[in-house]
């Protein structure tokens, strides 16, 4: 069992902005949910973690080693996926990760050319392993990405906004690939895609402003929420008046009309009807 523990991490950068505010969190092997909004500190963390910057003040171990003081014991066990993955011009996809690996440290062998192979048919990307990486699809790239990221068999893989801007099919075939792999290792996904952290981890914490404002199991954050939401469809004109009577932590419009969501332990009455809680609404009730 891999464990990586973070605690009390703060940084602030020279322009005042503190991007990390007092940060502890331990992981596990599977796949944990960093959620939060543009901003909300998760690339810092991301960063932190993989050693590309040091926290101001707070330490972190992985399997039980100062990674602060000892970074190049995690980048030996670390694969990760940056949100801007860029590829050389005109190589190939094998190429580049038999490129990748000699730069990891891999010797050429008949072990790492298996690895090699093993990675592409993981990925789906066997079949494409002669083409040139930079004519892939947006999807084929970040799948790309994750094979790059799981050479040499990392412990912990880090993955920062894998599925911003890619289409339903292959966000959906990159997520089971992320699936897969975090069942014997801690993968570390960081997301504002509510939809992602739902569908694909057991644990997970929402951030926000360098603060951890949540940290548990989404199950368990539904059930906390359940009996108390409810819903409204509302002129949209009158949107300032229901926020200031209830605690309205949603909004979107819906054929045309303003649909609100609101938390009350009580039934509101006025129209309004029970719902039950989606990880979305636990997202924004935490964000208020």
């Amino acid at each position: 069992m891999n464990t990586l523990v973070m605690t009390s991490l703060c940084k602030t950068y020279m322009n005042g902005v503190k991007a990390l505010d007092n940060i502890s969190l331990t992981l596990t092997n599977g796949m944990f949910g960093l959620l939060g909004p543009n901003g909300a500190g998760k690339s810092t963390l991301m960063k932190t973690i993989v050693g590309l910057q040091s926290p101001d003040a707070g330490t972190i171990s992985f399997n039980g080693t100062d990674i602060v003081q000892e970074p190049r014991y995690i980048k030996h066990q670390l694969g990760f996926l940056p949100q801007d993955f860029g590829v050389y011009p005109k190589i190939s996809a094998l190429d580049l990760l038999t490129h990748i690996a000699t730069l990891k440290g891999l010797q050429p062998s008949r072990e790492r050319t298996e690895h090699i192979h093993a990675l592409l048919e993981k990925t789906n990307l066997l079949e494409h392993r002669k083409r040139d990486v930079h004519t892939f699809s947006g999807g084929m790239r970040q799948r790309f990405g994750i094979a790059q990221a799981l050479l040499g068999s990392p412990k912990i893989v880090i993955v920062d906004e894998p599925t911003a801007g890619l289409d339903p099919e292959e966000r959906n075939r990159f997520n089971n690939v992320l699936s897969e792999i975090s069942e014997d290792i801690i993968v570390i996904l960081s997301t504002h895609l509510v939809e992602d952290v739902n569908n694909l981890c057991t644990n997970m914490a929402i951030i926000n402003k360098g603060r951890v404002l949540a940290h548990g199991k989404p199950a368990d954050f539904l059930a906390s929420l359940a009996g108390s939401l409810w819903r409204k469809a509302i002129p949209k004109a009158e949107k300032v008046r229901y926020e200031a009577e209830y605690k309205v932590i949603s909004s979107h419009l819906q054929s045309g009309n303003l649909i609100i969501h609101i938390l009350s332990e009580r039934p509101p009455g006025h129209g309004f009807e029970p719902i039950p809680p989606m990880l979305e609404d636990v997202y924004f009730s935490q964000l208020m």
